[in-house]
């Protein structure tokens, strides 16, 4: 059933009834104190991933979505509260199950490439920005 829509589905970018079922678990619970949730978070996440997809921008949100302003405060409350992060932990740990790997990895490898260290605070701190005479028209 992976990759089939459902009805309700009207955007490639929707998540399927099997996408939703993984990721509904890791999707934070509604707060008990305070207004209830107005939409769905399927519904929501539905339009978080037609912006990153299709890279419009929050107001170009089609109109059979929420309100664009209550799909950004919803993401940006989510980043807020680190559910992205847990999310894609959760997806990651499944899918290396998956593959027959443990969920989390064992072993990380850091080579002299991946971490820079510089002892005077940085590039830039040591160097000054040489300015060329070209590039302002001043000959000599």
């Amino acid at each position: 059933m992976i990759g089939v829509m459902t009805q309700e589905s009207k955007y490639p970018s929707d998540l399927t009834d099997a996408q939703w079922k993984v990721i509904e678990a890791a999707m934070p619970p509604g707060i008990k104190s305070g207004r209830p949730r107005l939409r769905p978070a399927r519904q929501m996440l539905n339009a978080i991933l037609y912006v990153q997809k299709t890279g419009c921008q929050w107001r170009q949100l089609p109109h059979d979505f929420p309100p664009w302003k209550q799909v950004y405060n919803t993401f940006w409350r989510w980043r807020q509260r680190g559910v992205w992060d847990k999310l894609l932990a959760a997806l990651r740990g499944q899918l290396r199950q998956a593959r027959g790997r443990n969920a989390q990895p064992s072993v990380a490898i850091i080579d002299s490439q991946s971490v820079k260290t510089v002892s005077k605070g940085g590039s830039a701190a040591g160097m000054r920005a040489k300015r060329s005479m070209a590039a302002n028209a001043i000959l000599p």
